[in-house]
């Protein structure tokens, strides 16, 4: 039994984030707390519209469960209570952290894991004109950063990729489309990245008309991310893709992406664990889900102007694990 609270919180991003579907200059979180016994576990969700979500919205679902909460709903019940999505992932969150604030214990050790240990992440370049995203893939290796993310779908998509490989050609590179780019030139951009050396694509086509990637040559691997949430339907996306990026905002907590993540195991997917843009306190859970991951891209704190105070430890490309005083 425990006491809800919730906040709106606003963190400007450094400069503008730009992608495939717009541009933003601020991140908006929904933070959900819950006490019990002079403990507080925190949680903290990025609503997306994409997913037809909203700030408000989200808070509204999370406040409405507060009298349940206070009444005994517990981490397990909150899994039938809510969809998957950003409202039961900063609930499921908050629990995990107050489980562990009351036992003394760490989360990795009630979820079952190993001692967690520092991760390389991928550091994203927003979507630009080729000169601008060549120069900011120099700045980022030059700043020890060997693993790029490049937000692509728009025209020029080719140029970007040459100006790039030819501005940081050690790095390590992956693409996020966005669902930007469309069938008919899903072969030739496909075949761009294999010049370039891209070694995984997420999300070329809209998660409505993905299926043409299951008779769809890939000389890179492609990963799922829109079109992948939690479990449910995760057997039917085998024949189209190759990966799948796991958000704690889309699977609805970290109880769903651990099991999320085991099943894609054994369907034969990489794994990969990304984020939305957000504070420290949204990545620290996402943390133990990518211990098991291939890729890993918790970078949304590097990409702010201001983080929380404690924030993750990030030097260069790693990224350490929480410690209590965050999360967990």
């Amino acid at each position: 039994m425990a006491q809800l609270a919730l906040s709106i919180e606003r963190f400007p991003i450094a400069g503008t984030f730009t992608i495939a579907r717009g541009s933003k200059t601020e991140a908006v979180v929904v933070e959900a707390r819950l006490s019990h016994n002079g403990a507080t576990g925190r949680g903290e969700c990025v609503p997306y519209a994409r997913y037809g979500e909203s700030v408000e919205g989200v808070a509204a679902a999370i406040a409405a469960l507060g009298p349940d909460i206070a009444a005994g709903l517990d981490r397990e019940a909150l899994q039938y209570r809510l969809p998957p999505g950003a409202a039961r992932n900063a609930l499921d969150c908050a629990f995990w952290d107050l489980e562990a604030k009351l036992t003394g214990m760490r989360v990795e050790e009630h979820a079952g894991l190993g001692a967690l240990r520092p991760l390389t992440t991928a550091f994203t370049l927003s979507l630009d004109t080729p000169e601008a995203m060549a120069q900011a893939a120099a700045a980022a290796t030059a700043a020890g950063r060997p693993l790029l993310k490049l937000k692509l779908g728009a025209p020029g998509d080719r140029a970007r990729l040459r100006a790039i490989r030819a501005a940081a050609p050690e790095a390590r590179l992956i693409v996020d489309a966005n669902e930007g780019w469309s069938p008919a030139d899903l072969p030739v951009l496909l075949d761009a990245c294999a010049i370039a050396g891209v070694e995984l694509v997420e999300q070329p086509l809209p998660a409505s008309d993905d299926r043409m990637l299951a008779r769809t040559e890939r000389p890179v691997p492609v990963c799922a991310d829109e079109s992948v949430h939690d479990r449910a339907g995760l057997a039917a996306l085998r024949e189209r893709y190759d990966a799948v990026n796991i958000k704690l905002d889309k699977a609805g907590g970290l109880t769903e992406s651990l099991a999320l993540a085991e099943a894609a195991e054994g369907l034969g997917f990489r794994v990969m664990v990304g984020c939305m843009l957000a504070s420290s306190l949204a990545m620290a859970p996402a943390l133990l889900v990518a211990q098991r991951a291939q890729v890993v891209d918790l970078d949304g704190p590097l990409l702010l102007a201001r983080d929380r105070t404690p924030g993750l430890r990030y030097e260069g490309a790693l990224v350490y694990p929480p410690e209590p005083e965050l999360w967990g």
